[in-house]
């Protein structure tokens, strides 16, 4: 059975998929449901089509199942975190583009295992702009992903 990740709450009258990025999937994960509901729909607005998923294992389960052409993720979550998402990602030999939002950011182990790759760190608090605009570089940089 294929797993569908958790649909963005979206707006009345906003379309869960827009016509301007239409092409590019992104995998929002964050515990924080209000945030994750909040970005999904600023995304969905600008043009992107938009996963989401509450928690880690959820993540990794939509990874498997789907494509997707950025990962975005929080780092501390409960279970399975941001950072051993990406390991999981990159274990099976993903090379999907990451922005890891998050208040906590791993450095020392970022440090000590380059191979994780992060695309871009997104502290937070950030703005909408700041998220946008950190979504449309990773995307211009690393072009369209492949799983």
């Amino acid at each position: 059975m294929k797993h569908r990740a958790e649909q963005p709450d979206v707006p009345v009258g906003m379309s869960a998929q827009a016509p301007k990025n239409s092409a590019c999937r992104i995998l929002l994960v964050d515990d924080d449901h209000d945030l994750r509901s909040l970005n999904a729909a600023l995304l969905v607005q600008s043009g992107y089509r938009v996963d989401t998923a509450g928690d880690g294992a959820s993540g990794w389960r939509a990874l498997k199942a789907d494509h997707y052409d950025v990962l975005i993720t929080d780092n501390t979550m409960p279970g399975v975190t941001g950072l051993e998402l990406i390991k999981k990602l990159r274990s099976e030999d993903m090379t999907l583009p990451v922005i890891m939002a998050s208040g906590t950011e791993p450095t020392e182990e970022l440090m000590q295992n380059p191979w994780l790759h992060i695309d871009a760190m997104l502290p937070k608090p950030y703005t909408i702009t700041e998220l946008v605009k950190t979504v449309g570089k990773v995307l211009h940089k690393s072009g369209p992903a492949r799983k």
